[in-house]
């Protein structure tokens, strides 16, 4: 179960943003989608949240969780 705020890398008008859920604003836009991952991942982990990051279209590429698993793989 995650605590914190769901974060998300969207496109914004042929840049990249960094999106916590809840706000309005973007809270970084960057060149790259890859320095806009880079950010997002670390504000998810700082947070114990999920990580959103979208395509070009907007649909989701990909997710990952930083909080708390209740109940971790073995292995």
């Amino acid at each position: 179960m995650s605590r914190g705020r769901n974060v998300h890398v969207v496109p914004r008008g042929g840049n990249w943003g960094v999106r916590i859920e809840g706000n309005e604003r973007l809270t970084r836009v960057t060149r790259t989608q890859r320095e806009a991952i880079d950010i997002g991942r670390e504000i998810a982990r700082q947070e114990e949240s999920e990580f959103f990051m979208h395509r070009a279209n907007g649909t989701i590429r990909e997710r990952d969780s930083y909080g708390r698993d209740p109940c971790p793989p073995r292995g």
